[in-house]
């Protein structure tokens, strides 16, 4: 066997471009983390109206940068909560869908243990009308003191109910046999790529300009006029994801989830307990995945299975034969959600 010998020389100039290159690379990179959020989805609770051994009661949390977003709040909600390790005193919004007893009666449990762990910053839980009834009568009866302030935002109409810098959150009115919402995140499309190869040949210096051409302002540079769209590509598209809470399909949800990166959707029943499933306002999984399947939906994820589903299996499979990005929600897992681009 002959061995190849090689004579390897550095030239200095080839390594000053490999460095101006890695030192490139780690300035788009700052530039485009500033711009950017981690989200994933973990389930606390997906058991409809019963717990079963494996399941707890309805309950889903966004993690979102620092911020968390739970929806729905199942009896016994917080010892998954807990375990999950998400925080106890991060930013948190609660949203309620509706007011049957598997979707709020943790509420005070799960508050009164956050209080007892010393939390101190605001809640805003936002939900129909009766909530701000539920959450005082109970707290009067029962005499909760907690160390930190509940805001209750009543919503009376659909449309976008929280704001933030980069996502809003708004809702839509389900098909339940009580007032309930469906909800859906929306980030604000991010700042398009960044040509870092460009701003260097234009002599823009890096820092502050480069933020600000990021952000849509055009700078001058030695007196020359730079357009922010010379150097940034089209904005990118943010992230969708939409929570259905308990309802039966219709064609005003199939609307307001169109391009849902995610959709978590309620699969209460399979399809042989379709007049069960109308009777209750409930859906099936072949109807959630139908529902996904018309809205464009990116991902399925089924959860709220009946407590006479042992396996919840045969939901997924019934709905996979509809749409084919599909998964199950189970308690305490994660689903990651990273952008498109």
């Amino acid at each position: 066997m002959i061995k190849s010998k090689c004579n390897i020389t550095h030239n200095s100039s080839d390594s000053t471009l490999t460095l101006l290159s890695k030192q490139t690379l780690i300035i788009y990179r700052y530039i485009d983390v500033l711009f950017m959020a981690d989200m994933k989805i973990v389930f606390l609770g997906t058991s409809a109206a019963i717990p079963t051994q494996k399941r707890g009661l309805s309950s889903v949390v966004i993690k979102r940068a620092g911020e968390l977003l739970i929806f729905d709040v199942g009896e016994g909600m917080q010892r998954n909560f807990l375990q999950t390790k998400l925080g106890i005193n991060r930013k948190m919004k609660v949203f309620i869908t509706h007011l049957h007893i598997d979707h709020c009666l943790g509420l005070l449990g799960f508050f009164q243990t956050i209080s007892l762990l010393g939390r101190t910053k605001k809640i805003d839980i936002y939900g129909e009308s009766r909530l701000r009834e539920f959450i005082n009568e109970n707290f009067r009866i029962i005499n909760i003191t907690l160390s930190f302030e509940i805001a209750v935002h009543v919503i009376d109409k659909e449309g976008v109910i929280a704001s933030e810098d980069d996502y809003q959150i708004s809702c839509c009115r389900a098909d339940h046999s009580v007032p309930a919402f469906s909800y859906c995140i929306c980030e604000y499309p991010r700042p398009g790529i960044f040509n870092i190869k460009k701003a260097t040949e234009l002599g823009i210096p890096k820092g502050n300009l480069y933020r600000r051409l990021q952000n849509g302002e055009d700078v001058v540079v030695d007196g020359k006029l730079i357009k922010s769209n010379e150097i940034v590509g089209p904005k990118r598209k943010g992230r969708k994801i939409g929570i259905s809470g308990d309802t039966r399909p219709s064609s005003e949800l199939k609307n307001f989830f169109d391009s849902c990166d995610i959709l978590v959707f309620e699969s209460t029943y399979i399809h042989d307990y379709q007049n069960k499933a109308i009777e209750t306002f409930h859906s099936t999984s072949a109807e959630a995945a139908l529902l996904a399947k018309e809205s464009n939906c990116n991902k399925l994820v089924l959860t709220h299975f009946s407590s006479r589903y042992n396996d919840p299996t045969i939901l997924l499979d019934e709905a996979r034969t509809i749409h084919n990005n599909v998964d199950l929600a189970e308690d305490m897992k994660t689903f990651y959600i990273p952008y498109a681009e």
